[in-house]
């Protein structure tokens, strides 16, 4: 069975030995970055939950959830305001094409819908726009391009 567990001092040093195919490097940060600006997010008063993707025992990925914009982040998209977002999302290379990035998604999404900082209208989230893998997927959960771009990344959103 597929579960989030939060990233804890047993997990963390896992988590950061997963890696995706070199031809995918560009399309998401690597998880030092990723914790590292989970923790920055934290202790300056913002919302970030970084999770280990498991299928029972075994680790298969990572995902991170975040919500509003953090004081460093001068330019951010208006859709971050009071909503939450998938920053975050990676399944190790040795298990991709086995239906855990849909299970991810599907397990974040039921996590954001417990409102863990409180009412929003959308999760959102930005991807490469030559990462038509990534768009068929969010696409599939309703996930819906707004025309706003998040630097170089396509912004798109879901509806709560």
């Amino acid at each position: 069975m597929v579960r989030l567990e939060k990233v804890n001092g047993k997990n963390v040093w896992d988590i950061l030995k997963l890696s995706v195919e070199d031809n995918q490097k560009d399309f998401v940060a690597s998880n030092d970055v990723s914790i590292i600006e989970a923790f920055t997010t934290i202790t300056n008063n913002g919302y970030a939950y970084p999770f280990g993707i498991y299928d029972g025992d075994t680790l298969v990925g990572f995902v991170m959830i975040g919500y509003d914009k953090d004081d460093y982040w001068d330019d951010a998209p208006k859709i971050a305001d009071n909503n939450y977002n998938l920053w975050r999302l990676m399944i190790d290379k040795r298990y991709q094409k086995k239906g855990y990035g849909r299970e991810a998604i599907k397990l974040s999404l039921d996590f954001i819908k417990t409102l863990p900082c409180g009412k929003a209208e959308y999760c959102w989230l930005s991807y490469e726009p030559e990462n038509q893998v990534a768009k068929k997927l969010y696409e599939s959960f309703g996930f819906e391009e707004t025309g706003d771009m998040d630097g170089e990344e396509i912004i798109a959103k879901l509806k709560l």
